[in-house]
This record gives structure tokens, C-alpha cells and sequence, in this order.
């Protein structure tokens, strides 16, 4: 491999290359012939604004991605490290937007696609593309690309930083995704022929935004479990499950609450059996999923104890709590702070991520849930205008301490735009999916935007389509059949046309070998009858 470094100050000038004519796609994977106009060595020479590029050269089937032991190997690329615009902030710490470009040495397909991210951010994660697709993005023939979101380290100190939060709320996604294009445009000798956008969580989040604020930028956008309201009301819900699990949570060595223990597994395996026996068999199959979670009325009650708390029941303030959590946080006047939850028996499978973010396994009073750890670092730093260091999620008001999200929500939050004025003009496409099985973002919420998203454009619009996956957790995990092919169907709705209607995926090491149909809401996979329950052949999507 070779590797070559050059920095270029705020007045450089990128020099326009050669554009050869546009070349037919020819599906999901088919490469496009193009002459390269400059090796990787010379892409580092190139003067950017402000921005310090760094080449390497990968040779093919030598390297995995950092930290992937096993699978595919890479194909040949260039890979480029970029930050851009460096600074120092106003709590004294160096900022700068840092990105990273992987382009096919060979066969590119003549597509870019932007790889989001998710959580605080402040990583740049390998360019591989590897989302929602059986096969890294980079192997199929993409150019990708991911960024940091301006700021490095991974909690949500940089919130001190008026500019940083701007970045990690859209502006760095601009600053890359306009010179990753540029990039690629001068490697290839022409642009991309498409452009794509893939993301998770955050990075959901994110394509939202794309759709929203730049419009123009992408021609597919596939957001997942996206944190359309993570600035204000995801937080809120943290905030009201630490604060209720809390409560009824037994006392540990020294007298405090041992938050993990408030339910403990076998309560949570109670809970999954109660909601399979209640709703399993509604889509003609007891197989271990909820597939039609809108027709599910399941109540914990069902499971109380009728004497003293046992293995095989829930006491009275357990069931109190899990119907208080699955309703969503409230106000004293008891106006919703933000959405309820769908009830999937994935929530209580131990390969699920729902005891990880809302109980935490810690065996102390020091509670490790996701919510208190991830959730309360944002609230004190990131989400709360100003920020306030020593904020604790524990400590929340449900009536005084909503406003003050308020200011970082009007910029972060993608929630509300159903119109998408721009990205319908361009005839951009917009596919949602969401685990049902979710600890963070309620499917409700997506479910919400997608209802109101059909009210302004018809429920046969061509611009969105949703798929819900039922037990899935968070982006991946659990009991769902979460692999699948999401970035191939989006490819095939913008080029070759007609939305997709179901998108068959497979199970993972809880259903091994298993087989279903996703498919586009409101409609669900439904047993025809007759063969394995395992095999996607027998079944079909059904209108509720």
C-alpha cells in the first residue's frame, strides 16, 4: 500500500476534471467502465479549502475493516482521511470535521452512498458501507463515505461548544457530502450517476435531515430507527423509564436501588411469554414473532400475582411500572411528552438490547442502563440550553425541564416536515424501517410520521415507504429476521421504479436459517397455511 499526505490552506482551489458521458446502471451491482483521472497518491495533492487529505492505497482482499476478525475481505479502493475546517472552540478544545472516503479502485458501479453514524458521534467510522445490505456497499462497487460530525470523543462534552452542536445537527453532513462528491468526481473523471444515503439511529437521523435541509443532495435515503426526536422527546422517555424502574427497584447492600434488578430476566421471559401467548398466533403462526403489533392488546395485568411475588408472576408494582413505561412519559396534567411502545415479545428476549439500555446489568446502586449512562452524558451537555454539567436524569421534571430542550430540538429534531417539498421535487425516495423490538425510539413515533407523511401526499404516493421488523431491537439484534437487503431494494425503487413492496430477510443466530417477508406497512407477513414456518415462500404480505 502507499500513503501520501498534503495540506492545502483556506484559499486552495480544487482544479475540474474531465466528465465522461453518464453510463447506464444496470442494476443494484453492475459496475460502470470508467477511466480514473488521477491515482490515489494524487487525490492527497489536491488543494480543498482548509482541509488536510490523506491517501492509502488498499490492494484487494488484504484487509478487513478495523476490528472485523472474519468474513469479507475488502476489494481494492483508495481510501482518503479528510478534516476539514479546524478551529479551536469556545471551551477551549480543538474541533475540526473529520471524514473518510473509500472509492473501488476498479468496477465502481458509478454510485455514492454516505454511510451515517450514531450516538454522540465523534468517531470516523470505517467507509464500508455496512448496513442493511448481505455485502459491504464498498465490495458491491460503491464510493463511501462516513464523517466524525465534527467533534472527537464520543460523549456529549462538545455541547459547550455552540458550533460543534450546529455541526453534529446538519452542518458537517454538508461540508462531507459536498466534498466527497467533488472527490469523487475528480477520481473517476465524472460524477456519481446516484447518490444514496444509509443510516441508523443517529445516522437516521440524519438521512432525515438530508431530506429536509438538502434536499438535492441525495436520490435515496434509507433511515432506520431514526432519532427523529432524540433532542427532546426520546430523552424525555429516558429520563421517565430510569426514573420508573428506579422506583421499584429493590434496595441493594448499601440501601439504595439496584436498578437492573427491578426486573430481573426470568420477569422479562415472563413478559415475553405473555405477549406471544396473547398475540403470537394473529398472524396464522406461533413462531416466535408479533407481526401484526397494531392488533396486539396485550396488558401485563394478566400476569400479576394473585398472593406474594413468585417465579412464575409479576408483582403489583412491576406490572404498574411496565404499563407506566409502555404509555410514555407524561406531564402532571397528563399531556404526552412523547410516544408509546409497541408490545413485541422481543423486549423481554435475552438477545434483545431492551435490558442493556433500560435496566443495565450493574449489581450495585451504580446504575450502567444505556439511558442513564448515554442519555443523562447528552442531557447534561448536549440537549439542556445551557448546558448543565451536573444534571442528573434522576432528577428530571416532567413539566419544567421539557422547554429546556427546546433550543437544541428546533435544530437537531426531524420529526415534523412530512412535506419534503424539495426531495419529492427531485423525485428522491425516502424508505423507513424500524425494529418493533426498539429500546430508544418507539416504532409508534415512525409509525406517526409515516401516517402523516401518506395525509399530505396520498396513501399511494411514490416518495416513502416503511417497514417495521418484528423483534428486532436497536438497528440489529434480537429475535427479528434483521438481515436484508434494504440498500438493494432502495437502489432498484430510484432506478428502476415501483416501490418495493416486501423485502425478504433473514434470521440471525435466534432464528438461524429462517426466512420472512418484511413488508410495506400497514401490511404484515401472514402464513399462508401450509410449509415450514421457517420459509419465506409461505407466507404472504396481508392488508390488516
Amino acid at each position: 500500500m502507499s500513503r501520501q499526505t498534503l495540506q492545502r490552506g483556506a484559499g486552495g482551489m480544487l482544479v475540474a476534471g474531465a466528465v465522461a458521458a453518464l453510463s447506464a446502471c444496470g442494476g443494484s451491482d453492475g459496475p460502470t467502465e470508467t477511466a480514473q483521472a488521477l491515482d490515489c497518491a494524487a487525490i492527497a495533492r489536491m488543494a480543498l479549502p482548509a482541509t488536510t487529505l490523506t491517501t492509502e492505497t488498499i490492494a484487494a482482499n488484504t484487509q478487513r475493516p478495523p476490528g472485523v476478525t472474519s468474513g469479507e475481505m475488502l476489494v481494492e479502493h483508495c481510501r482518503v482521511s479528510g478534516t476539514m475546517n479546524p478551529r479551536t472552540g469556545v471551551d477551549g478544545k480543538p474541533y475540526a470535521i473529520g471524514f473518510e472516503l473509500r472509492m473501488p479502485a476498479q468496477n465502481w458501479n458509478g454510485r455514492f452512498l454516505f454511510q451515517g453514524g450514531g450516538g454522540n458521534d465523534g468517531v470516523v467510522r470505517p467507509a464500508v458501507g455496512p448496513q442493511a445490505t448481505p455485502r459491504y456497499a464498498l465490495n458491491r462497487g460503491f464510493a463511501v463515505v462516513t464523517t466524525d460530525a465534527g467533534h472527537q470523543g464520543t460523549t456529549a462534552s462538545f455541547g459547550a461548544d455552540p458550533l460543534a452542536r450546529i455541526d453534529h445537527a446538519y452542518n458537517s453532513y454538508d461540508k462531507v457530502a459536498v466534498t466527497a462528491k467533488e472527490l469523487i468526481s475528480q477520481y473517476y473523471r465524472r460524477p456519481a450517476d446516484r447518490s444514496y444515503f444509509v443510516g441508523c439511529s443517529g445516522g437516521g437521523r440524519q438521512g432525515m435531515m438530508f431530506s429536509q435541509r438538502f434536499p438535492g443532495y441525495f436520490d435515496g435515503i434509507l433511515a432506520m430507527a431514526p432519532a427523529m426526536r432524540v433532542a427532546k422527546g426520546a430523552t424525555i422517555a429516558a429520563a421517565w423509564d430510569s426514573i420508573t424502574f428506579r422506583d421499584i427497584a429493590p434496595a441493594g447492600a448499601d440501601g439504595r436501588p439496584v436498578l437492573s434488578q427491578a426486573l430481573t430476566n426470568g420477569d422479562l421471559q415472563l413478559l415475553r411469554d405473555g405477549i406471544l401467548s396473547a398475540c403470537d398466533a394473529q398472524d396464522g403462526a406461533n413462531d416466535g414473532l408479533v407481526s401484526r403489533p397494531a392488533a396486539c392488546g396485550f396488558d401485563p395485568g394478566v400476569l400479576q400475582c394473585s398472593g406474594a411475588k413468585n417465579d412464575s408472576c409479576l408483582s403489583p408494582a412491576q406490572v404498574g411500572a411496565l404499563r407506566r413505561s409502555f404509555a410514555g412519559p407524561r406531564n402532571s396534567a397528563g399531556q404526552p411528552l412523547y410516544f408509546s411502545w409497541p408490545w413485541d415479545p422481543g423486549v423481554g428476549h435475552p438477545d434483545n438490547d431492551w435490558r442493556a439500555w433500560r435496566l443495565g446489568t450493574s449489581t450495585t446502586s451504580t446504575p450502567n442502563s444505556r439511558h442513564v449512562v448515554l442519555m443523562n452524558d447528552a442531557l447534561a451537555n448536549e440537549f439542556l440550553t445551557p448546558p448543565d454539567p451536573g444534571f442528573s436524569i434522576f432528577d428530571f421534571n416532567f413539566d419544567t425541564d421539557p422547554a429546556r430542550l427546546d433550543a437544541y430540538a428546533s435544530i437537531y429534531n426531524t420529526g415534523d416536515d412530512v412535506q419534503l417539498a424539495g426531495f419529492k421535487a427531485r423525485g428522491g425516495k425516502l424508505l423507513l424501517a424500524h425494529g418493533m423490538a426498539d429500546p430508544i425510539f418507539s416504532p409508534h413515533e415512525v409509525v406517526d410520521y409515516y401516517q402523516r407523511l401518506q395525509t399530505a401526499h396520498g396513501p399511494t404516493q411514490d416518495l416513502a415507504r416503511l417497514f417495521l421488523i418484528p423483534g428486532m431491537g436497536h438497528c440489529s439484534g434480537g429475535a427479528g429476521t434483521d438481515v436484508w437487503d434494504g440498500l438493494g431494494a432502495l437502489v432498484d425503487w430510484v432506478e428502476k421504479g415501483g416501490a418495493p413492496q416486501q423485502i425478504v430477510a433473514s434470521g440471525t443466530r435466534v432464528f438461524p436459517g429462517r426466512t420472512r417477508p418484511l413488508c410495506a406497512y400497514p401490511a404484515y407477513a401472514h402464513y399462508k397455511g401450509s410449509g415450514s414456518i421457517e420459509d419465506a415462500a409461505n407466507f404472504e404480505c396481508r392488508q390488516p
